[in-house]
């Protein structure tokens, strides 16, 4: 049994971590420089994409780049300024494209991905609050028929794991009609998928789950963890240290510095994201998250807000935001004729990604990890948790770990 345990973020992740500890029985601290909800954890779609089995490192991935470009009106950013960040992940991410890699990836997502929602049950269930969760699927609609045929096409032969897809009925068109001023061309219907009702609620409840069964919260950056006679230490920017059997690094894009003095290779990018959100209007609060494929962006209702989500943005976590990106979320909007109301507020987040697109998830001796959960890390984050507990308690997983070991990068 693992008696203490420092976890180290306070992200959606790290939150999942340390109450799957403290449900074995473990005393944990999370160490943490700022409020939770401030980070990609909570400023992402909300959606929970059980769908996504296929790695974004693939060969079709490669091969669309030249289309998505943001220079040419997609979501996918390469900020020139950024060459020396972006060109080198992109290069493994090549390697991890291959077909042997990702077919091993995609096994192993979608043996994660099918624990994801069960998990979520579990966690919300107990913190009292399953309303937050809503296993309501999503919609994806196209704006043209050639676009529309092509995406039809792709996804009814495409592998969606625990979800599955249905051409929109001609009463759920109308409803997705009613909200945009574009002609609604074709639409798909996902079930199975899900969604997190309201992010902000969800960090303030899971901190409230975590400081009620005892945890204790620790306002610092920390500077080094050291793996010290089968003990973990934990320093801090000024100096203090905390000791504890293991310490849990799942501090998003800012792990791969704090795993490397320990051996560890983990080559993160800061893949950032970008979104706008404002009052919901007329908008249904029952209508599950859509996407507009045609211009790879999402739209969520949230508890008494909606958003508008897109953009892949490589570069590193401090590079300052690019104002272009919401001017073109806003455009985008306008274009559709969305209910968004004012005042309008705009938001940037740095996913952590690996380049094969799986998340990086063990230990070595004292120290284990949880990061890199890229656009899945709200959809895995229970799991996740779940897993990593089970592992430093001596127990079996929910889905095998070995696939997300950081040993896969040397």
């Amino acid at each position: 049994m693992t008696k203490t345990a420092i976890v180290v973020g306070n992200g959606v992740v790290g939150l999942n971590v340390a109450i799957a500890l403290q449900r074995r029985g473990t005393q944990v601290t999370i160490v943490a420089p700022d409020a939770p909800w401030r980070g990609a954890s909570w400023g992402n779609a909300g959606h929970l994409a059980v769908e996504q089995v296929e790695p974004l490192a693939s060969l079709a991935t490669v091969r669309s780049v030249p289309r998505r470009l943001f220079s040419r009106g997609g979501a996918l950013a390469l900020p020139p300024r950024a060459f020396a960040t972006w060109l080198p992940f992109s290069l493994r991410m090549l390697r991890a494209s291959l077909p042997a890699r990702f077919a091993r990836g995609k096994t192993a997502l979608t043996a994660a991905l099918a624990t994801a929602i069960p998990a979520w049950r579990r966690v919300l269930d107990e913190a009292g609050a399953p309303e937050l969760l809503r296993i309501d699927g999503h919609f994806v609609v196209w704006e043209t028929p050639e676009s529309a045929t092509r995406g039809r096409a792709a996804w009814h032969i495409a592998d969606t794991g625990t979800a599955t897809v249905r051409d929109a009925s001609t009463t759920e068109v109308a409803r997705l009609q009613a909200l945009t001023r574009v002609p609604i061309a074709g639409a798909i219907r996902f079930e199975g998928s899900g969604q997190i009702a309201d992010t902000g609620a969800l960090g303030e409840l899971l901190v409230a789950r975590f400081v009620a069964a005892g945890g204790v919260m620790v306002h610092g950056r920390v500077r080094a963890i050291a793996d010290r006679d089968e003990r973990a230490r934990v320093t801090l920017d000024d100096g203090a240290t905390l000791d504890a059997e293991v310490a849990v690094v799942a501090a998003g894009a800012a792990s791969a510095a704090l795993v490397a003095p320990l051996g560890l290779r983990a080559p993160l990018i800061a893949e950032r994201g970008y979104h706008i959100e404002g009052d919901p209007g007329d908008w249904p609060a029952d209508m599950p998250p859509v996407v507009f494929e045609d211009r790879a962006m999402i739209v969520t209702r949230f508890t008494g807000r909606l958003r508008a989500a897109s953009i892949v943005e490589f570069a590193a976590v401090d590079t300052p935001p690019d104002p272009r990106k919401w001017t073109r979320l806003r455009a985008h909007v306008a274009a559709l004729g969305l209910s968004l109301r004012g005042p309008v507020a705009p938001w940037i987040g740095a996913r952590p990604t690996l380049p094969d697109y799986l998340p990086a998830i063990g230990r070595r001796g004292a120290v284990a990890y949880a990061f890199g959960h890229q656009h899945l890390g709200l959809t895995l984050s229970a799991t996740s948790g779940e897993a990593l507990a089970a592992l430093l308690h001596g127990q079996a997983p929910g889905f095998d770990l070995a696939p997300f070991d950081l040993v896969r990068f040397g």
